[in-house]
């Protein structure tokens, strides 16, 4: 493992140095590219680029470059009260259309893990009210890699599912049976394309949903376009962020684990370690492991035929590789996470199992898991992945920071809900800027590699200008459904308008 880290002090934030304080200067090339595209705009638009366009760019420029210079607080943003989420629907949105006006029945089926299908849930929703059809409460994957029999009402409050978004979408349990008597054929099966435009459904689905009463999409995940108007963008947040409540008994026991780590410790980091062994050969990526792993993990590779040769070195260069246990372990310590600090972790079947786990134990010894928290009360949930996953969910979203060690949907849909929270510190691994680091790691001392992390890290730890709207997976970073407050505090009111 290297050099083993001395204990780090938590970190509380605080003013910045006199250094960073100083008034800084834009760089002359920072300057004259800002001239150059704002000259170009003028071109073509006819806009002239006033004195006070400018002096906002400068404004904007200063302020990132000192929020860049000031010592991370490690829990919490400064900023994170000045935000918060806003997705009620305006007075222009039509109410839902009813049942027996609706364009007809809109079955969906969902693929993947619990928050792939989640995804696809919110999705769905959203493209029932584009086509002004009747939603059936979406059909849970039961035959992929999970296996998991739940259905919808196993993992979700059905009925507040139903109710709190009367407004927005009818949504009925079943087709009524007086409708099935009457169809003359099944409902129609299709697949819509991934990331499809609203004008898709409207064009390809609405006719044959219209001639058929009902039609069911397959695989339902990810098939809606991140590029909505906002009102659409709303009806997501509503969906994902209050409407998808899960069922009082794992709710219950997830908010139950939530409230042993407060009883051990006023604050706690969640951990989403995905390290499967089908995860790790998914990502064509190496471990160290020699022959053993190569052929171990290739015979799982060999699952999905259609997935190219791939050279680890070069995945592992271009941050693709998920973060081990002990790297993620690193990088929290690095931050300022000290050996003290209470860390929950989620996970599946981690490759290689106790020995893979003990050097993040090493390092954070207040270990847990729903396993060592739970105890007997697991014992219901252990036969249902996808239930496991929602407590799990739970526990990570209750957490004052939360990390995973990939990018994955889990990952996502957390991070989109912590930023609608009022961005709740949660890091995102820069594995292709970490991956150098943790190969010199024995060529500097700690202080340095602990610079140097902290460094990386600028802009991936959940601050609200971490967010890229337009660049990013909406349910990752949800722009249209984050408000801003005005600050009281003048200088804090200052920094927040240039964000």
């Amino acid at each position: 493992m290297g050099r083993k880290p001395d204990p780090a002090k938590p970190h509380s934030g605080g003013a910045a140095s006199p250094r960073a304080a100083r008034r800084t200067q834009p760089s002359p090339v920072f300057l004259g590219t800002a001239l150059f595209v704002l000259g170009f705009v003028s071109l073509f638009t006819g806009h002239i680029v006033t004195d006070a366009d400018w002096s906002r760019i400068r404004s904007r420029w200063r302020s990132k470059q000192i929020r860049n210079n000031e010592p991370i607080n490690i829990w919490k943003s400064r900023y994170s009260n000045l935000y918060y989420g806003c997705s009620r629907r305006s007075t222009n949105f039509r109410s839902a259309v009813p049942e027996n006006r609706s364009t007809g029945y809109l079955l969906i089926a969902t693929s993947g893990g619990l928050n792939q299908q989640r995804i696809g849930i919110t999705d769905a929703v959203v493209v029932a009210r584009i086509l002004n059809a009747t939603l059936v409460v979406p059909e849970l994957d039961h035959r992929s890699f999970w296996k998991d029999d739940s259905d919808f009402s196993d993992i979700f409050d059905v009925d507040w599912f139903i109710s709190y978004l009367s407004k927005d979408v009818t949504i009925v349990k079943r087709i009524p049976y007086e409708v099935m008597m009457s169809m003359d054929k099944l409902p129609w099966t299709m697949r819509a394309p991934r990331k499809s435009m609203p004008d898709f459904y409207v064009d390809e689905v609405l006719p044959i949903l219209m001639r058929r009463r009902a039609l069911q999409l397959t695989k339902f995940d990810y098939r809606l376009t991140n590029e909505l108007d906002e009102e659409l963008q709303k009806l997501r947040c509503r969906v994902n962020f209050h409407a998808l409540r899960f069922a009082n008994s794992i709710q219950t026991l997830g908010e139950k684990l939530v409230h042993k780590l407060r009883a051990m410790g006023p604050r706690y980091v969640a951990v989403h370690l995905r390290f499967e062994p089908d995860m790790l050969a998914f990502s064509g990526c190496y471990y160290g492991g020699g022959e053993k792993e190569r052929r171990e993990l290739g015979e799982i590779r060999k699952r999905w035929d259609t997935l190219p040769e791939l050279s680890a070195e070069d995945e592992r260069n271009r941050g693709k590789c998920p973060l081990t246990p002990q790297e993620i372990g690193l990088m929290l310590r690095a931050l300022g996470f000290s050996n003290d600090t209470y860390l929950y972790v989620a996970s599946g079947e981690i490759y290689g199992g106790e020995e893979t786990l003990q050097p993040l134990r090493d390092l954070f010894p207040n270990f847990y898991t729903k396993e060592l928290l739970a105890g007997d009360d697991l014992k219901p949930f252990l036969p249902f992945s996808s239930q496991l996953a929602a407590i799990d969910f739970i526990v990570c979203d209750g957490s004052d920071v939360f990390v995973a060690n990939n990018n994955g949907n889990m990952a996502k849909v957390l991070a989109g809900r912590r930023h609608y929270l009022g961005h709740k510190r949660t890091i995102r691994p820069n594995a292709k800027k970490l991956n150098s680091l943790f190969q010199r790691r024995n060529q500097m001392g700690w202080e340095i590699f602990s610079r140097k992390v902290k460094k990386a890290q600028r802009g991936l730890m959940g601050e609200p200008d971490d967010t890229r709207p337009g660049r990013d997976d909406f349910h990752e970073f949800p722009s249209s459904c984050i408000c801003q407050r005005i600050p009281v505090n003048r200088s804090v009111r200052a920094q927040a308008g240039n964000l």
